[in-house]
């Protein structure tokens, strides 16, 4: 548990329903509200403190120490009403300085996650094979992922397991056996992690995010050996995500990883919030890519620049465009077509839906 000298902090954010809080030594907080920053006051309870006694109020001694050497921290803990916050600790010109998110305190049902009902209880239904979720830090690629994991959690009899760095949403075993580890605290590293994680007998595995070619080879090695896996990824769209995973291996692997990736990649969702007109809340966009015959052959065949009109062919199988949500919004006014063109990867060809 955080200490409770900044339970203020932390009290403000779950009043103002704010995702962040950015805070630097010397300057005034801000808090992320619904895809907008917003600073305020600096609180008055925690007056008389300096900014390197809070931080090791926030992360605890030990932590403080590792990062005044390392000049980082990356972190998870429980806050006030059970809340969960993922913390990172950083120096900008020699000051610290925060980002802290504030996670749900629930998991949230399909109905409200703003993604197709059918495709995410295919998902859950799913045996074995490779989902990425894919987007720009706060896309809300966690939130989906827990709230697929919770309804697996509630439904299957099976090792649920999980490699984060850190944990965020904390999954109590359910129906499901579940196993988390954390990096720094239940394991050395990542990769160490990987390795034991076939030994340990899992049947659907979250490897958080696939980061190198060595995280990217165990998610296909997991998918490929009959376990249903779900991985995220910082790209903008599903054939960006293929590429970035082909071009992570040698040369002379790349052909074989295609093929494995044609076989075992299941679901590509990418997704982006968008602030609502009136700032008062946002909306999930997503691009789907499912796995079809001609996705596969795509893939294997080094036409992955094919897979956008695939994407935009798919809609028998459940395929949608990112400009295609974006403009669903548009048609239920949630916001304008000016806010949509600013979102989108091809604006030129949402002007010409509109």
């Amino acid at each position: 548990m955080t200490d409770e000298i900044l339970n203020p902090l932390f009290e403000r954010m779950v009043l103002e329903d704010a995702s962040d809080l950015h805070w630097c030594e010397g300057e005034q907080p801000c808090l992320r509200v619904h895809g907008y920053l917003r600073r305020f006051g600096f609180p008055s309870a925690l007056a008389g403190y300096s900014f390197a006694d809070l931080t090791e109020r926030l992360i605890g001694r030990d932590n403080f120490t590792a990062f005044r050497a390392a000049r980082e921290y990356d972190g998870a803990d429980t806050t006030v009403g059970d809340r969960r916050i993922r913390i990172n600790v950083y120096f900008k010109l020699d000051r610290i300085a925060w980002a802290i998110r504030l996670l749900p305190n629930r998991f949230f049902a399909f109905e409200e996650l703003g993604l197709p009902i059918p495709l995410l209880e295919e998902i859950c239904a799913m045996k074995q094979g490779l989902v990425l979720v894919t987007g720009a830090t706060g896309s809300g690629k966690t939130t989906t992922l827990a709230s697929i994991l919770d309804r697996i959690n509630s439904t299957r009899e099976e090792h649920l397991f999980t490699i984060e760095d850190p944990v965020e949403y904390l999954h109590p075993s359910a129906k499901c056996l579940v196993s988390q580890r954390e990096v720094g605290r239940d394991t050395a590293s990542f990769h160490n992690a990987l390795r034991a994680v076939l030994r340990e007998d899992p049947d659907i595995v979250l490897l958080g995010e696939m980061r190198d070619r060595t995280s990217m080879d165990a998610a296909l090695t997991l998918a490929e050996t009959g376990h249903l896996t779900f991985a995220t990824l910082h790209t903008s769209g599903a054939a960006e995500s293929v590429s970035r995973l082909i071009s992570a291996f040698d040369a002379m692997e790349q052909q074989q990883v295609r093929e494995r990736l044609a076989a075992n990649l299941k679901v590509v969702i990418t997704q982006q919030l968008v602030p609502w007109n009136d700032r008062t809340g946002r909306s999930l966009c997503a691009e789907i890519m499912t796995s079809t015959k001609a996705v596969q052959a795509s893939i294997r065949d080094k036409k992955e620049r094919q897979l956008s009109s695939l994407i935009e062919l798919g809609g028998e199988n459940g395929m949608v465009t990112m400009n295609g949500s974006l403009m669903g919004l548009v048609r239920r006014r949630h916001i304008t077509l000016s806010d949509a063109l600013r979102y989108s990867n091809d604006p030129d060809s949402l002007e010409r839906m509109a």
